[in-house]
């Protein structure tokens, strides 16, 4: 029971290639027809998806590695069971980095200030509230820190992956390799709050509108991430337990995956209202306009869509006990947290990139398609690689007492 090696279902495996050929054709047509439009409108749209839902899913992967990270400095052991899966995720953080490296320096050393605006010579005059910002927004620094810390991510997400498969081979009662993950864990927690809790939203994202600042803006990035990230877990312990797989996680375990999405979608929530009031409060005009066009302009829609799904929905659905330990009711709650956070990222890279003039279009559907099939060809296989449920691990016995 304990020792599953994980067999990729067909029909999970058409699906994902029919998506991921999806994503493939339409990135293929987007090309094309970027190439014979002169319109700036189209270019700027065509980068614009691809660059919001390659941070998108990049950082929805790495919220996997965040999370074991956490749960593993405090020694906690109701993730063991399912362990495997946020490896997986996790060790596939390279290839969304890969992705997100090359249009992030494509975008900044073909000076496409279109997207970019703070790389147009002269934009950041000595009388300008950019111009405490030309060292942090100038095209070495954020060449050098992206690919740092991208660099960094992947590798974190495939050391902890290895050292993990690696215990399953120790002696029964060792704990070298143990003590190696918690350290290299912890390695990972510092480097990711000098990155995404801090200096990375700020150069990807919030930098689409560099004139705009919220000191929030991080962690409230990461708060949208790492309830996606809690929400993907979800869907894939109750896919592959659905094939009778993972007979060693019980229904409490799901109950407390539930309580994080709960929990941290009001995390989320609490972010999102605080920037608000603060801006709104102190009512300066710097500040008021980047919620202008997204409330009250053409992105109201998403706007509040935003607002349902990342925290009414959640709230309401998963107040009651009873739904956090219903499979299906989970389910339903983590699509649509996961739909609601993509619609967060697309108003925040939209409004910015090509103004009011935004659609939902062929374009954005394919390559969004393209992404969940990449997601759900690459952690399947990688879930192949090794049993499913760790072996050696010294803190097993303790994830045994959910079970009932």
């Amino acid at each position: 029971m304990l020792n599953q090696e994980f067999k990729v279902p067909a029909k999970l495996k058409t699906t994902s290639m029919v998506l991921l050929g999806i994503g493939v054709i339409t990135l293929i047509a987007g090309v094309i027809a970027l190439l014979l439009s002169k319109e700036q409108l189209s270019q700027n749209r065509f980068w614009a998806v691809l660059l919001q839902n390659s941070i998108f899913f990049l950082l929805i992967s790495l919220a996997s590695v965040f999370i074991l990270s956490a749960v593993t400095l405090a020694q906690g052991a109701w993730i063991i069971s399912f362990r495997r899966i946020p490896e997986a995720i996790g060790s596939v953080v390279w290839v969304f980095a890969l992705i997100v490296g090359i249009i992030l320096i494509t975008l900044v050393w073909t000076d496409n200030f279109h997207i970019y605006a703070w790389l147009k010579d002269g934009y950041n005059p000595h009388n300008s509230l950019n111009a405490l910002k030309n060292f942090f927004l100038s095209k070495s620094f954020f060449t050098f820190w992206t690919i740092l810390i991208l660099v960094l991510w992947s590798w974190f997400g495939i050391k902890i992956r290895q050292l993990s498969v690696r215990q399953d081979t120790e002696t029964k009662g060792s704990t070298k390799t143990y003590w190696q993950n918690f350290n290299i864990s912890a390695g990972f927690i510092f480097v990711f709050a000098l990155s995404l809790a801090s200096t990375i939203p700020w150069l990807w994202i919030m930098s689409l509108d560099s004139h705009w600042f919220s000191t929030m803006f991080s962690w409230y990035t990461f708060a949208s991430s790492f309830v996606s990230g809690m929400s993907m877990i979800m869907l894939w312990v109750l896919y592959i337990k659905r094939h009778h797989y993972l007979e060693v996680v019980s229904t409490e375990h799901i109950h407390d995956l539930g309580k994080f999405m709960f929990a941290f979608s009001i995390f989320w929530t609490y972010l999102w209202f605080s920037q608000f009031m603060l801006i709104w409060y102190a009512n300066i005009p710097e500040e008021t306009v980047y919620f202008q066009i997204r409330m009250h302009g053409p992105y109201r829609i998403f706007y509040w869509l935003n607002i349902i799904l990342n925290f009414v929905c959640p709230i309401l659905i998963l107040m009651p006990r009873p739904n956090k330990r219903n499979y299906f009711v989970v389910t339903l709650v983590a699509i649509i947290i996961l739909v609601g956070h993509w619609i967060d990222f697309y108003q925040m890279v939209m409004p910015a990139t090509v103004q009011e003039h935004w659609k939902l279009g062929w374009f954005e559907i394919g390559i969004v398609c393209g992404f969940v099939g990449l997601v759900m060809y690459l952690v399947s296989n990688k879930l192949t690689k090794a049993p499913l449920v760790p072996q050696n691990n010294p803190l097993f016995k303790e994830t045994i007492i959910h079970i009932s």
